[in-house]
């Protein structure tokens, strides 16, 4: 059984808004326009705000690729974290930072939804963190299967919303919002 983390501090965590990673997804524009109301709403509240770079051989560090979409302005102040695997708390420092800050709520935007924001999604829950996934601040693209057929981002980024509003962990809260009715303070970021 994961420890339930005591408290009420939330933490912003923006994964992989990445020019290479977000570069064919479906409604970035709109996406990133939520994760900037995100953004802005934490830190008008004093919260600490953690952007994720993912690594790897497409994604090589201070690359054009690796780098924040354009549009992304992180703060002075704000926390960075470089990860290798789809989790973000996988050998990274992320853990340690929420201790430093007394997190025990992660408000979650980024992507890719079906890859590295639900990886993120379910670690942070399965660690005894309430969980909100911010709804319209994530995004992927659409899989194409072999066999022609295809599973449309739109549908992704749904079914991840959806699932956040019904899974269950005891003792944690957690749900899916939209950017415009975050609120840092409720566990689960409910009003």
């Amino acid at each position: 059984m994961a420890a339930i983390r005591d408290g009420n501090k939330a933490a912003l965590l923006v994964v992989d808004v990445q020019v290479g990673v977000v570069k064919q997804d479906w409604d970035t524009a709109r996406i990133i326009k939520n994760i900037n109301v995100a953004v802005d709403k934490a830190h008008k509240e004093g919260v600490p705000v953690i952007w994720v770079q993912h690594v790897n051989e497409e994604l090589v560090q201070d690359s054009p690729d690796w780098q924040l979409a354009p549009d992304l302005q992180p703060a002075e102040g704000d926390f960075h974290i470089y990860k290798h695997y789809n989790s973000s708390f996988e050998q990274t420092e992320l853990e340690d930072t929420l201790a430093t800050h007394g997190v025990n709520h992660i408000v979650l935007a980024g992507a890719e939804t079906n890859w590295c924001i639900r990886a993120t999604a379910y670690a942070a829950l399965e660690r005894g963190y309430d969980l909100t996934l911010v709804r319209d601040a994530h995004t992927t693209g659409t899989i194409e299967l072999a066999d022609g057929s295809k599973i449309m981002a739109a549908d992704i980024v749904r079914d991840l919303n959806i699932v956040m509003n019904w899974v269950s962990y005891p003792g944690r809260a957690n749900r899916s919002m939209a950017a415009e009715e975050l609120d840092f303070v409720i566990p689960g970021g409910g009003k």
